[in-house]
């Protein structure tokens, strides 16, 4: 009897062992597998994750609130005089061409009178021949074809000056405005002003002093945004210009103190707390205890210290600054999982 029942015990125990370890082995299986539940929802276009408090210490992590933007600064900026010897060989080649457009303008309305006096005599009497009225008509076209040839010029021309120099200063080249006419004439000198590397300016000033070796501050008046930085410095470029009688020539260097941005909802977002993603910046924001969302941000103004300068955000948000290449990882694979438990 005692044997029957120690042999009951020994069935039920290897039993309840078998039963724990298939129950083990299919919750694995299921977590491996993707059965659990989702850990991404979409609402009203916005992704969301969430993670549990077991999930975020695995993944490590760890959220914070962005810091205020920095106040008003100074920076000085690099000045170069420019030669204006550009700008004239530009205006001179945009009236030549201009010219050669009138010019073929004439020569066809001539043709063009031509042909068709040559045409009505054909037609009515022939007192013109063919071969006279077939001249004209070749005459005609030949001229058509040099104005289309012309107006190209002209338009490339134009075109040029704008690439080469923006829009203000190339319109005003095309047009022969007053501004492009004292540069020429050396009333007036062409500053180039370049920013050091990572400094913005929320609108650049109308108006800035130039440094030269200590002596009287010139002031600049602003043209327009340039087309292309300094090579060597490689920051974002403004035109501005100088009377000549302030005593800068060109080729001389000066330096321009000018203010930095001022972003009044903008906040500093660390470099951890940014991923890249098909060329775009994205940070997590926290939601609640659990929930986190990825939002695009625009990370094209860096902060003083590192990181960026961000508008927009909330002013209670908390960005994850720890982890969030973690979550990135964490979204996809959730759907990728989920998109194999449709299939």
């Amino acid at each position: 009897m005692v044997c029957a029942v120690l042999l009951l015990a020994l069935v039920v125990g290897v039993l309840h062992a078998i039963a724990t370890t298939s129950k083990a082995k299919d919750e694995d299986e299921a977590e491996s597998t993707g059965n659990v539940p989702s850990r991404v929802s979409v609402q009203e276009g916005t992704t969301f994750l969430t993670l549990d408090g077991a999930a975020r210490q695995n993944a490590g992590i760890e959220t914070a609130r962005p810091g205020a933007a920095p106040p008003l600064q100074t920076v000085i900026a690099y000045g170069s005089i420019l030669d204006a010897g550009s700008l004239t060989q530009l205006r001179n080649s945009y009236l030549s061409a201009k010219m050669q457009v009138q010019t073929a303008q004439a020569k066809l309305t001539v043709a063009r009178a031509a042909f068709e006096r040559a045409k009505t005599l054909n037609t009515m009497s022939q007192a013109v021949s063919l071969a006279m009225l077939q001249s004209a008509e070749g005459d005609f076209e030949v001229n058509q074809a040099t104005l289309a040839a012309a107006e190209s010029s002209l338009a490339t021309s134009a075109a040029s000056a704008e690439q080469i120099w923006g829009s203000v200063l190339g319109r005003a080249l095309i047009e022969g405005a007053p501004l492009v006419e004292s540069l020429i004439a050396r009333r007036n000198y062409l500053v180039k002003v370049t920013l050091p590397p990572g400094a913005t300016v929320a609108k650049p000033p109308t108006a800035a002093s130039a440094e030269f070796y200590g002596r009287n501050e010139p002031q600049l008046d602003f043209i327009s945004l340039a087309t292309t930085t300094d090579p060597k410095i490689q920051g974002a470029s403004y035109f501005y210009s100088v009377p000549a009688e302030s005593g800068l020539l060109p080729g001389m260097n000066v330096a321009v103190p000018v203010p930095t941005e001022v972003i009044g909802d903008g906040f500093v977002v660390p470099q951890s707390a940014v991923i890249w993603l098909q060329g775009k910046a994205w940070v997590y924001l926290r939601r609640d205890t659990d929930t986190f969302a990825r939002r695009e941000i625009a990370a094209d103004a860096p902060a003083p210290d590192g990181g960026y300068i961000v508008r927009g955000l909330p002013s209670d948000a908390r960005i994850v600054v720890r982890g969030a290449q973690m979550l990135l990882s964490e979204e996809f694979r959730a759907q990728v999982t989920a998109m194999g438990d449709q299939d």
